[in-house]
């Protein structure tokens, strides 16, 4: 049986079909984006069939569907497959053709397909990052209406716990102002509780995981984060390294070099999901405040290059140090043991941050 490649270009209602076969591309037409329709599709494809799926929102639940019925299915990375993303005709046949010829011509760069378990685990670890976003927005918007009735700052630690809300009870609002911050303050609390549910949920689902453990024995990292990493990351086995874990995240700098001039590097490419980087930071700035090695480095970084570069560098070796804990199985946190005053360097924009934070601690002093 002669090779065939699928492209699919998705859409909320359909996908249009592509078929690559002896080196020719032509239109399968529309199928229908529900079970029964993908269902139906899956059911004429042969075993050794392979389907391209450009990355979108119901990709997941399309690639599971049709990826025990054919040899491989590969997600489309959509800031890689420039193809598509700059052609100046841009239909939804000419997308699908696309896809099939660079599948065809192996040429197609893909994404990781998580399993079941690590993309509820995302849903849900997005799920509570939404709510922590909508209690900020109701918070500001308390905060905006006192500012503009001219209401002093609250003398309590915190304007939404029992005294402070006693002190917000008391100033003197307009009565359409006054009615907006107690529907403000409801919101908040309902999204509160949500917030106490969810926490409760992930916890259960914490103390189940091994490599949740593992994670918070790095200081700065709670429960929250290391979930937030397991869930972004899934299997740290399918990095060869802690640059490769690194580079996955968005923690590595940009590298521009062309002919014989020397390399050039920027900032970090922020590629990946936003979020787990984004809770390596935050724990990176709680690892500054604890006293050890990663304080160490953060205060000697800050010292050359600043606070932001810095808390961005103790980041980045915190990415390292979790490849450490779960990829190679590490049983203990590799920055424990005292370290070499030469590894003083704390270039972000080098791979030697990482690899000299591990393997240096464990090599033995030369007795004098």
């Amino acid at each position: 049986m002669t090779r065939r490649c699928f492209g699919l270009d998705v859409h909320r209602e359909f996908a249009q079909v592509a078929i690559w076969q002896d080196g020719v591309v032509h239109q399968a037409g529309q199928i229908a984006a529900t079970p029964e329709g993908l269902r139906m599709f899956a059911d004429s494809l042969a075993p050794t069939d392979e389907v391209a799926i450009e990355a979108t929102c119901n990709t997941h639940a399309i690639a599971k569907l049709l990826e025990p019925r054919v040899a491989r299915v590969v997600i489309s990375n959509p800031q890689k497959t420039r193809a598509i993303a700059e052609a100046r005709v841009k239909t939804d046949k000419v997308d699908a053709e696309v896809l099939a010829q660079l599948l065809a011509a192996d040429f197609l760069p893909g994404v990781w397909l998580a399993d079941d378990q690590t993309h509820a685990l995302r849903r849900q670890v997005a799920r509570r990052a939404h709510i922590v976003r909508q209690r900020t927005r109701l918070k500001n918007q308390i905060h905006s209406i006192l500012h503009r009735n001219l209401v002093p700052r609250c003398p309590a630690a915190d304007l939404f716990g029992h005294k402070g809300r006693r002190w917000l009870a008391e100033q003197l609002l307009p009565e359409d102002e006054r009615q907006a911050v107690g529907a403000l303050l409801r919101q908040l609390d309902f999204h509160g509780q949500e917030l106490r549910i969810m926490d409760a949920e992930l916890g259960r689902i914490g103390l189940a995981s091994a490599d949740v453990k593992r994670l918070m024995t790095i200081p700065g990292v709670d429960a929250t984060v290391a979930l937030s990493i397991v869930a972004a990351v899934g299997d740290f086995g399918r990095f060869a390294s802690p640059d490769k874990l690194v580079s996955y995240l968005g923690l590595n700098p940009r590298a521009r070099q062309s002919g014989g001039q020397p390399a050039s590097h920027g900032r970090i490419t922020k590629q990946g999901r936003a979020h787990a980087r984004g809770m390596l930071v935050e724990a990176a700035w709680v690892a500054a405040k604890t006293p050890g090695p990663l304080r160490a480095f953060f205060e000697r970084v800050r010292a050359r290059r600043g606070m932001q570069i810095a808390v961005v560098a103790t980041a980045r070796k915190l990415a390292c140090l979790c490849w450490q804990l779960i990829a190679k199985g590490a049983r203990t946190m590799p920055s424990s043991a005292p370290h070499s005053p030469r590894r003083s360097s704390g270039r972000s924009s080098s791979g030697r941050v990482c690899r000299r934070g591990v393997a240096r601690r464990a090599r033995p002093q030369a007795t004098r």
